[in-house]
């Protein structure tokens, strides 16, 4: 991955989530995609924080945005290396938010591990 293609992936990811639009939000993850979240933990009750699969990743998602109307990434900065990337944003609560995002051969999303600030 170069630094042109991990920009691109990541303002094409924030340009989808600030779009609101699922289904565009939803063409950046694999099929068997894990999503490791505390904000998932919370949600679902679980200690692991895990969402497993698109499907459920997709119901995930949906209910985010419908608890957050208003919700709004503005993209810090991206880091690359061989087969991933990690977005550092700020949603519009200015939490801070870490992504680390392994990606397939096809260059969609195949594993996410989120990280907040306070």
């Amino acid at each position: 991955m170069t630094r042109d293609e991990a920009w691109n992936l990541a303002n094409h990811w924030i340009e989808a989530w600030n779009s609101h639009d699922l289904d565009r939000i939803m063409s950046h993850y694999e099929d068997a995609v894990e999503l490791t979240s505390p904000a998932a933990a919370q949600l679902f009750g679980t200690s692991d924080g895990k969402v497993v699969g698109k499907t459920n990743l997709r119901a995930y998602f949906q209910r985010g945005l419908e608890a957050y109307p208003e919700l709004c990434f503005r993209l810090e900065d991206v880091l690359w290396g061989v087969n991933s990337v990690i977005l550092y944003f700020i949603n519009q609560k200015e939490t801070h938010t870490g992504e680390f995002m392994d990606l397939s051969t096809t260059g969609k999303v195949a594993r996410v591990v989120a990280n907040y600030s306070a």
